[in-house]
């Protein structure tokens, strides 16, 4: 996988759309299983992000301006899937034999976390699995910061419940 240059990095170039997939892939994945719940609407999603990217020809800043662009875009993707009206009903079935549920079965903590209502679990997966403080994701989410410092209050004492349960 190739490694993103730091944010700080005067020598950024633009890279490739395949360089950008690979780098980011992940991410994507775990970001939009985390809304949808199945991977084949999570892989459409996917496909969607690097369609805009390459219908709009963005030249990022940087590492993390290309970073931000991308989680926005596919959490906005997402949101707007899911209230579409024309979504589709999900077997429960396709659920529970997902090739994609082995990605979460080892992380319990990720489990509880993608469990989380949207509010909390965006804030959480932003700050504690992609590393932004909480001014930035306020800026991302557009969002007031106490809110967002709020959200992630409220969300540790949800999983500091949820996860004691399970031992």
């Amino acid at each position: 996988m190739i490694e993103s240059l730091p944010a700080h990095s005067k020598e950024y170039t633009s890279r490739s759309i395949e360089e950008i997939y690979e780098c980011h892939y992940d991410m994507i994945y775990r970001v939009s299983f985390s809304y949808l719940k199945n991977s084949e609407d999570t892989k459409d999603i996917i496909s969607e992000v690097f369609l805009k990217l390459m219908q709009k020809k963005i030249e990022f800043k940087n590492a993390e301006h290309e970073k931000a662009w991308l989680l926005r875009t596919t959490i906005n993707l997402c949101k707007d899937y899911l209230k579409s009206w024309r979504r589709k009903t999900l077997n429960i079935d396709d659920y529970t034999n997902s090739e994609s549920e082995n990605l979460f079965q080892e992380d319990e903590t990720l489990k509880a976390v993608i469990e989380l209502p949207d509010r909390y679990r965006d804030v959480v997966y932003l700050h504690y699995y992609e590393g932004y403080t909480t001014e930035e994701i306020a800026k991302m989410l557009k969002k007031p910061h106490s809110t967002v410092r709020y959200h992630l209050q409220e969300a540790r004492k949800f999983l500091k419940g949820v996860l004691e349960n399970e031992k």
